[in-house]
């Protein structure tokens, strides 16, 4: 969306305001782009404002005379990434509040640690995280179908959802390669529910994962990074 609307910002700019706080940053914000603007801080960095809307950061200063997008801001002291920081801490959700009936639920060893996926059954990076995900223990592991990339997502999909046993369907395809029963006709609404609710939380991308605490990681992160972070979680 930003790609269509902010060269067009950017040109006009905003001269109105000599000074602005939060709300007036806001309200100006969202009367230009013409989206809603989740929220507005102080930075602390070089008197910039970071704007959250539609699932990502931008800068701008008070006059919004400028805007700083697709941007990396790092902390000079300790070299951290403060928009990446920042962007965990805004993508986060409540895990309690995920649709788990509508997920393919895997149980293995005692099932205490918690993991959440997003995942297309066309994508490469999920299959290659299915494969990863086998190496873990003592963890439940929900997976939401997410078909995003084509209608053979979607009817592989509906496919692996009425198999008599979803999480060897999902496993079989997506880790050996071997196509789902062709049955798909029990009540798919799963399906399309799941896609609604990932447009609603902006997952644009697959496989993205949810850990118990909420941290959104898209991509297929390394296992490792995986283990060390529902290790933290116990």
């Amino acid at each position: 969306m930003f790609k269509k609307i902010l060269p067009a910002a950017v040109a006009v700019l905003f001269a109105s305001l000599a000074t602005a706080d939060e709300s007036d940053i806001r309200k100006a914000m969202e009367a230009k782009l013409g989206t809603k603007v989740e929220s507005v801080n102080k930075s602390g960095y070089l008197g910039l404002y970071e704007v959250y809307a539609d699932g990502n950061i931008f800068y701008t200063d008070e006059k919004m005379t400028a805007f700083l997008v697709n941007a990396q801001l790092i902390d000079g002291k300790n070299m951290k990434n403060v928009t990446e920081e920042r962007m965990r801490k805004l993508t986060a959700i409540k895990f309690s509040e995920l649709p788990l009936e509508r997920a393919i639920k895997q149980v293995r060893g005692d099932g205490k640690r918690v993991l959440a996926t997003f995942e297309d059954p066309n994508c490469g990076y999920c299959k290659r995280l299915a494969k990863d995900l086998l190496k873990l223990e003592n963890v439940t592991i929900y997976t939401f179908l997410y078909p995003i990339l084509s209608e053979d997502s979607v009817r592989k999909s509906k496919q692996i959802w009425c198999a008599a046993d979803r999480s060897k369907a999902w496993n079989d395809w997506m880790v050996d390669g071997k196509a789902p029963p062709a049955k798909d006709d029990c009540d798919t609404s799963a399906i399309g529910r799941n896609q609604e609710y990932g447009r609603k939380l902006n997952i644009t991308g697959t496989p993205t994962l949810f850990f118990s605490d909420g941290e959104r990681v898209p991509g297929a992160v390394p296992v490792a990074r995986i283990e060390q972070k529902l290790s933290q979680g116990k």
